[in-house]
Parts: structure tokens; sequence; C-alpha cells
């Protein structure tokens, strides 16, 4: 793949799931202290077509938010949003998406899944970090707050979105296939 093509997919890939992460912060559930959200499952697709670089939308779209842009679950926007209780989960969107991409570039689909978890626990970190420090709460009851009830939903949410991967990774091959020049495929 030619350099201009690689660019200008990398554009369309970062404004388009800087777009879902978006999208996934409207279709919430109200939930104290932090609402649910589908941002979780294109973080994780993400990680799986971009790789590593699934940072990029993620920064977008944390820099939008943090522009007024009204990207935040409900419609929320501003610097304010990042002191409140789910300040820490947004931060934590950059690990995730590092680690997740990271484990999605690998072939194996252990190492894949692992990805994923770690990438959910950073996330949790994050999020359980800045909860426990800006609400005053204990770390035992900012885990069981601010993880627990989340939990079922994000493995949920990671298994769809590591098979919406393998499905686009199955399509990739398939299309590699059929445009490799005839003797390149099989070793001549």
């Amino acid at each position: 793949m030619n350099v201009r093509r690689q660019r200008a997919l990398f554009i369309a890939n970062t404004g388009a799931f800087s777009a879902f992460l978006a999208a996934g912060s409207w279709i919430s559930i109200p939930f104290i202290p932090v609402p649910i959200t589908l941002q979780t499952l294109f973080l994780f697709i993400a990680g799986g077509v971009m790789g590593r670089y699934a940072v990029a939308p993620v920064s977008l779209y944390l820099l939008m938010g943090a522009m007024h842009f009204p990207v935040f679950h409900s419609g929320s926007a501003g610097l304010g949003v990042f002191l409140g209780p789910t300040g820490g989960y947004l931060l934590g969107f950059l690990p995730a998406a590092l680690i997740s991409g990271l484990g999605f570039e690998r072939d194996s689909s252990i190492v894949r899944c692992a990805g994923v978890a770690l990438a959910l626990a950073a996330l949790y970190a994050c999020g359980v970090a800045w909860l426990t420090y800006s609400s005053g709460l204990a770390v035992p009851v900012a885990v069981i707050i601010g993880i627990l009830p989340f939990l079922p939903g994000d493995i949920l949410k990671a298994a769809v979105a590591y098979a919406v991967n393998r499905r686009i990774t199955r399509m990739r091959e398939k299309r590699r296939r059929i445009s490799a020049p005839a003797g390149e495929d099989d070793g001549i």
C-alpha cells in the first residue's frame, strides 16, 4: 500500500472512530457515578482496525470534548468533565486504546484476548484511581461502584468487538489474497 493511501486511510479511520466514540457516548444509560455507554465497544473496534494508532481517534475525541464540543456522555463537554467522576475513565481511553491496539496487531487470538482484557483493566484502573481521588471514596467502595456494575456489559462489548475485528481481519486477508499478483502468494 502506498504512503498516500495509508495516510488517507489513517485520517479517515481517525475521523470515523472519533465520531463513533462520540455517538457511543450519546447512547448512554444514566448511572451513578458514571453512565453506561457504548464507547468501549468502539474503542476496542478501533484497536482492532487501527492497531496501536487507535490512540489517534481517542486523542481527537478527548480534544474535541475539551474544546466544548458536546461529545461526552449526554452531550456534556469542557474541561470540567475531566475533573468530575468520569474524568479518569475518559483519560483511561488512551492507554486502553494503545494496549488493545497492540494486542490486535498480533496474530495470536490469545494475545488479542489478553490485550483486550489488559486494556479494560487499564481503563478501570484509571477510572477508579480518579474516582477515589475526586470523590474521596475509599478504594474498595470505588471498585464496587466504579467497576462491578460495568464489568458484565464491558465483557459483552469486548466480545462483540473481538468478533467484529475477527470478521474485518478475515475480509482484509481475503482482499489481500485476491489482489496479490499471480505467483506471489504461493511462494514462487
